[in-house]
């Protein structure tokens, strides 16, 4: 069976940036997809090169065996697509909406009624359909987006952020949606930055980090590879670099200790791989204690998919954030200050 979705050694640059280095993965039909990153990763290029809204500089990508860069009008009939932000004309209801969309996709009157009708209770917004989108709450828009996207029927739905920006509820209602998507034949194609979202959807993850795939499995797998606890230590609120370095010296020789990391980004913290051993806690305490050295803070959990990318990169996704927002602070500033 042809998968669903197959991008390989994608590239693309705007100017002397290079959003997408070389991004490949394979989607099989009936899955649902996560691609998982922080903001600036290359997650809405890749997706908007795959929808044909952008040419790729380079790379092989497909839909169904269809080529996106060569046929890409029979692509577009296969794929539906959700941009993150929400556009919705304000003055339509949520049906005129939808039938305009119809009309866009040359889908007969009688056909587009029926689908209408289906789109709409499957996303339960019977209440609003005959409403001003303009009334809308952000949840029911996204739901609505939704909508519009599934009424051609494709193969592969793409979302670029469903929940984000939305309440508990509606996130709970966009998850549901999605895997009754998935059980009844739909390919999804998602991209996101929340972690629980991806871990609690996603039948097999992508991990991009500045425009290159650092991982792909199923979130068991990704997290299995990384192997043992994870012990999150604290010395101080705020360590000396000279403090953490010497907590990491002590702690690698201990047996249950396979990796030490000082993550810098949160105040030198330090992450420790740990065999799972029921005296870990107690054995690292101790031997920080008889070194003289205070600990302000010590949690153990299981492997998450955020320390699969703290493994492949050495800081977390959270870390990764908040350096592209102070990037783009710092773009913003340097522009301003040129006016």
């Amino acid at each position: 069976m042809a998968a669903a979705v197959l991008i390989e050694n994608l590239q693309k640059r705007y100017g002397s940036v290079a959003a997408v280095k070389d991004v490949s993965f394979k989607i099989e039909p009936g899955e649902i997809f996560g691609l998982l990153g922080p903001n600036g990763a290359g997650k809405t290029t890749t997706l908007r090169a795959l929808c044909t809204l952008i040419t790729p500089d380079a790379g092989r990508l497909e839909v169904s065996s269809i080529s996106v860069v060569d046929q890409p009008r029979i692509a577009r009939q296969l794929l539906g697509y959700v941009a993150q932000e929400v556009a919705l004309d304000q003055v339509l209801t949520g049906r005129e909406l939808l039938q305009l969309q119809a009309a866009i996709y040359h889908i007969p009157g009688q056909m587009a009624k029926e689908r209408i009708e289906k789109v709409i209770h499957l996303l339960g917004i019977e209440d609003w359909a005959d409403k001003k989108t303009g009334t809308y709450s952000g949840g029911i828009r996204k739901r609505l987006d939704l909508a519009a996207g599934l009424l051609h029927q494709p193969d592969v739905l793409v979302l670029d952020e469903p929940t984000v920006g939305l309440d508990i509820e509606s996130r709970v209602v966009v998850w549901d949606f999605l895997r009754q998507l998935r059980d009844s034949g739909t390919t999804v194609l998602m991209t996101s930055h929340y972690l629980e979202e991806v871990d609690a959807l996603a039948d097999r993850v992508a991990i991009i980090d500045k425009g290159v795939v650092i991982a792909t499995g199923t979130p068991s797998e990704l997290k299995d590879q990384v192997g043992g606890d994870r012990i999150t230590l604290r010395i101080r609120e705020f360590s000396p670099t000279e403090e953490a370095e010497k907590a990491k010296t002590l702690l690698e020789p201990l047996p249950m200790v396979q990796e030490v990391i000082i993550n810098t980004a949160q105040g030198n913290s330090l992450n420790l791989v740990v065999t799972p051993h029921n005296d870990a806690l107690m054995k690292i305490q101790q031997s920080l204690q008889e070194a003289g050295l205070p600990i302000f803070g010590i949690a153990q959990a299981r492997p998450s998919l955020d320390d699969v990318y703290l493994a492949a990169t050495g800081k977390t996704l959270m870390d990764a954030e908040l350096a592209a927002a102070g990037s783009r602070d710092l773009k913003a500033e340097k522009k301003q200050s040129m006016r």
